[in-house]
């Protein structure tokens, strides 16, 4: 998984609460097991045309936020129902970071799981963010997870808290499978001793 440190990037503004999964990847985008590929079709409901050009309005596609990577967002963020692809959209759209008064909690964990920060702040520090965010290409904001603090572009920080395990997850870009594999000597040396005990249970 890949190591999230610290992130300066554009923010784009998304001031819509209880945007849901099906929001974020529609349904008819789940026929794969791919986590690439999907970024096209994030945010498509609010994001195209029924013709499929794209709406002018949305701020993805406005051109000071097409290489976004922060979103700054709304309340229950990722609300809906559990699947794993909303994640892997946003993600393979280019946002690594994701701002919001609350996530759904299913949504919050498979942030962490696909190396996306979410952040929980405060309603009126979003509203000081979202501010920031309307300046477009100059919407400049830096996100320190080892230090946990984000700079606006004015200078101006905020400090945030992040779970210690999942902040050291992140930082070290450690998925589940990773930290097995962490214990990879424990794990030999518990089947080796049953080997020994139990060896009707292993086939060589």
């Amino acid at each position: 998984m890949d190591k999230f440190t610290c992130l300066r990037a554009i923010a784009a503004p998304l001031p819509m609460n209880n945007i849901d999964t099906d929001m974020i990847i529609p349904q008819h985008h789940l026929t794969t097991i791919k986590r690439t590929g999907l970024g096209i079709h994030a945010f498509s409901s609010i994001r195209y045309h029924d013709d499929g050009t794209e709406r002018e309005d949305f701020v993805l596609n406005k051109p000071a936020c097409r290489s976004a990577e922060i979103l700054i967002t709304g309340a229950n963020f990722g609300c809906g129902s559990s699947r794993e692809h909303a994640p892997w959209a946003l993600k393979d759209f280019g946002i690594k970071c994701i701002i919001a008064p609350s996530f759904a909690d299913i949504f919050y964990g498979n942030c962490f799981k696909n190396a996306i920060l979410p952040i929980i702040l405060p309603q009126k520090t979003i509203d000081l963010l979202l501010d920031d965010a309307d300046s477009g290409a100059n919407a400049i904001i830096t996100v320190d997870l080892e230090q946990q603090q984000i700079t606006g572009p004015d200078g101006g920080v905020v400090s945030f808290e992040v779970d210690p395990y999942r902040r050291h997850c992140l930082l070290n870009g450690l998925d589940d499978i990773d930290l097995t594999l962490e214990k990879q000597d424990i794990i030999r040396d518990y089947e080796a001793a049953r080997r020994l005990t139990q060896p009707w249970l292993f086939k060589d």
